[in-house]
């Protein structure tokens, strides 16, 4: 049953907000964004139609679901869109948006759950015919069964959070000497971030490409998927480049990837959009690792070459509509990459560089997106995540998508903080990527030949300096292992 929603409280901040916003203008439905006192000169506080500013810590204004409900229903709301990060992927919280009758823009909470447990999901998936990786089917606490059961699997093996991801309670072990040290790390960490010290353990595939399938469901039954994307450049197991469609996969398993991601979801049932990640081996085997059941980060490449504004999908599916096309009605054009512009310093361990914006000069013209922010004279918080923006080019063949990617991120200059627009220019200048062939491994092993930073400022001059060693010297190097 259909039903209108006329006003949606934003339960996120930064560039997603804005994001969020400029949908809601366009389907002439007013937003709401809820912001922390550090927040308030945002410019998504100041585009949306109406701001309520939350006392408490920056980070908990943004996690307390019941606080936000509250004030939802107090300014009439009808929905709530969680955007990426936060709760998006906090199945109480979507089923506390049903119980006070506010719509969750996202999918149901028994997936939101199903999903968020990496295990759990994993059987399921396993169990309706979906390729998954060779490991245990329940969290793992106990150090001497977890070392039997990878001597078993064959090293090397990886553990993983169990209720977590993001790189996060994640360590690579390649031979059983190293097992002690790594599973207590792996474990440590999970309990820090994610409140469970459970892991799991799974065959490790070396060198491999991440590969992502974007799907969107309605409510009648209906899936179709809005192609890959390519997610394989990664630093810490944090993405930093996604790109739309990969160059590098053959028609037969695209295909296949197409084939297992709307089957899937189709038999369970899934409602709204999602991502199912993929990683292909050298083989080009596939195997599930994960599910996000929110709006990705990198859905901006998939709507240059779909043509479709995911987040108003997502707005009205939640309100009840069909799906507005059908799959054999999609087409595909270009390439579309993203770069993630994050404040932190690449010759310093990549740490944050949060400060005050200087100068600000954005690249434009065709076939150039900037979803961001930021603003000159903006005082960047030091209590949120480094991303700070998302520099998006497209054109119609590889080529040319490369060649408008330098000479945007050419254009792309911020002074007053250091940001890794310089690795962005080293990549998109290095012969392997240029050629499309690039995995998991790419900045480990292409990292050697980035032997310069052109940083170009208005004036023109140039500071150069020697990229590799520094870098070398600071520790950049990742760990070797599945990036999630």
């Amino acid at each position: 049953m259909s039903q209108k929603i006329t006003k949606i409280l934003i339960a996120n901040r930064g560039e997603i907000a804005l994001r969020i916003i400029r949908a809601c203008k366009e389907l002439e439905i007013n937003s709401v964004v809820i912001h922390s006192e550090v927040d308030k000169e945002g410019a998504w506080v100041k585009k949306a139609d109406q701001s309520v500013e939350i006392e408490g810590h920056p980070v908990e204004v943004y996690l307390d679901y019941e606080n936000i409900i509250k004030i939802a229903k107090e300014l009439k709301c009808t929905a709530i869109h969680p955007g990426y990060g936060f709760l998006s992927e906090n199945a109480d919280f979507a089923r506390a948006c049903d119980t006070n009758d506010l719509i969750f823009i996202g999918p149901k909470a028994e997936h939101i759950e199903l999903f968020g447990d990496k295990i759990t999901s994993k059987n399921a998936m396993k169990e309706i015919g979906v390729p998954v990786l060779e490991g245990t089917s329940k969290p793992i606490v106990d150090k001497l069964e977890a070392q039997k059961i990878s001597k078993e699997i064959g090293f090397p093996v990886i553990i993983k959070a169990a209720f977590g991801g993001g790189g996060r309670g994640m360590r690579v072990v390649h031979e059983a000497k190293e097992f002690d040290r790594l599973f207590e790390a792996a474990t440590n960490e999970a309990k820090k971030y994610f409140g469970n010290g459970d892991v799991f353990i799974e065959k490790f595939v070396s060198n491999p490409r991440h590969i992502e399938i974007q799907v969107i469901a309605d409510k009648f039954g209906n899936v179709v998927h809005l192609g890959e994307r390519d997610c394989s450049i990664q630093r810490r197991h944090q993405k930093v480049i996604e790109i739309a469609p990969s160059p590098s996969l053959s028609d037969d398993v695209r295909k296949e990837l197409y084939r297992i991601a709307t089957k899937a979801m189709n038999r369970l049932g899934y409602e709204n959009v999602g991502t199912i990640e993929f990683l292909l081996d050298a083989q080009d085997n596939i195997y599930f690792i994960e599910m996000n059941t929110r709006l990705q980060v990198e859905h901006p490449v998939t709507e240059i070459i779909t043509g479709i504004d995911i987040v108003q999908r997502m707005i009205q599916i939640a309100e009840g509509d069909k799906l507005h096309f059908l799959q054999e009605e999609l087409t595909f054009r270009g390439y579309a990459i993203e770069f993630r512009i994050n404040a932190e310093d690449p010759l310093n361990n990549f740490m944050p560089s949060f400060g005050t914006i200087e100068e600000y000069l954005t690249p434009g013209g065709p076939g150039v997106r900037l979803d961001t922010s930021l603003y000159g004279g903006y005082a960047i918080p030091t209590n949120y995540d480094s991303m700070v923006g998302k520099l998006i080019v497209s054109a119609l063949d590889w080529e040319g998508v490369v060649k408008k990617a330098k000479r945007a991120l050419d254009e792309y200059y911020i002074e007053g903080i250091k940001t890794n627009i310089p690795l962005h220019k080293e990549v998109v200048r290095d012969k392997h990527f240029q050629e499309g062939k690039f995995n998991t491994s790419f900045l480990d092993e292409c990292v050697e030949n980035f032997t310069l930073i052109n940083t170009i400022a208005p004036t023109g001059d140039k500071s150069v300096s020697s990229f590799f060693s520094k870098l070398m010297q600071k520790g950049l190097t990742s760990q070797d292992g599945e990036f999630i």
